[in-house]
């Protein structure tokens, strides 16, 4: 089983939780990190910077699909941040946590 952790960023503290709790009540996801974070980026070629709430979700890579189109259903953003880094080392109790913890 391969590991990933899935990045999003929310508009609020409200809807990382509310996206966090499903992911694990759905069983996509077996832990979900939330922190306040500040963003710069260009949208529209304008410049902003916002504050926002990064979510760090670990998950199993099969389950990328689902976790995207859970967070795309959930998700105030026209475009949100939806990307998966790869856990190329993980120890092997966490590991079974996470494969215990996702379908």
């Amino acid at each position: 089983m391969k590991t990933i952790i899935v990045q999003t960023t929310c508009a609020n503290k409200d809807e990382a939780k509310a996206i966090s709790k499903i992911l694990i009540q759905k069983r996509l996801a077996a832990c979900v990190h939330m922190s306040k974070i500040d963003s710069f980026y260009l949208w529209n070629n304008e410049f902003c910077e916002d504050s926002e709430m990064l979510l760090s979700i670990k998950t199993k890579k099969e389950l990328f699909k689902k976790v995207e189109s859970k967070i795309k259903e959930l998700h105030s953003y026209d475009v949100p941040e939806i990307i998966s880094i790869n856990i190329k080392n993980v120890s092997k109790d966490y590991r079974k946590f996470i494969g215990e913890s996702c379908k």
